[in-house]
């Protein structure tokens, strides 16, 4: 779960204000991002998996100003044919 401090918020506000990207909140978004498919990998990798397949995001928000963002996939075993 991720959220946006007290000045990180003005400051995105003040951004929407001119339109266009909001790099602020962007880089919120990939950096939580990240942080879901890096917890997704070692995850699977616990279970000695080598793979996922069937991957995808969700977020949700948990309250106003605080989102939760998750990795969802199926962790596989992938061995090559002969």
């Amino acid at each position: 779960m991720r959220s946006r401090s007290a000045l990180g918020n003005i400051a995105g506000g003040f951004q929407s204000l001119f339109g266009g990207r909001l790099s602020i909140y962007v880089e919120l978004c990939e950096n939580s991002r990240e942080e879901a498919y890096r917890l997704l990998m070692q995850h699977a990798q616990a279970l000695g998996a080598n793979a996922i397949i069937n991957m995808r995001y969700d977020a949700n928000e948990i309250m106003q100003g605080v989102t939760e963002v998750l990795a969802y996939g199926t962790a596989v075993v992938v061995e090559k044919l002969n």
